[in-house]
């Protein structure tokens, strides 16, 4: 919503340089505030306590090898995979063409 004599891009520009609450601040902190863009960074962060991560009882055993693989079974195998899909296809499709033959012969007659 704008008022008279604003635009509707006011909501996004920056504030006004001006003093700035610094009651929280902590005085032994360095001052960032000086910076051109005046973005004091990211607050401090205190460490986490030193014993924060959960005792670790269970210890997984290594990842097994697995067997040796023959690329040329495998080869074969997809070779007849692809001959069944053909052979499936081209039956789908005689059975598609007499379907098609039959429905169109019985509108001739």
């Amino acid at each position: 919503m704008t008022t008279p004599g604003s635009s509707p891009d006011d909501y996004w520009r920056r504030p006004a340089p001006g003093p700035r609450d610094t009651a929280g601040a902590d005085p032994a902190a360095p001052d960032r505030s000086r910076r051109p863009d005046g973005y004091a960074g990211p607050p401090a962060t205190t460490p986490p306590p030193a014993g924060w991560r959960p005792p670790l009882h269970v210890q997984p055993p290594p990842p097994r090898r697995l067997p040796p693989q023959d690329m040329a079974q495998l080869d074969h195998a997809e070779q007849r995979a692809q001959r069944v899909t053909w052979i499936v296809g081209a039956v789908a499709g005689v059975v598609l063409v007499v379907l098609t033959c039959t429905l169109c012969s019985r509108l001739l007659l």
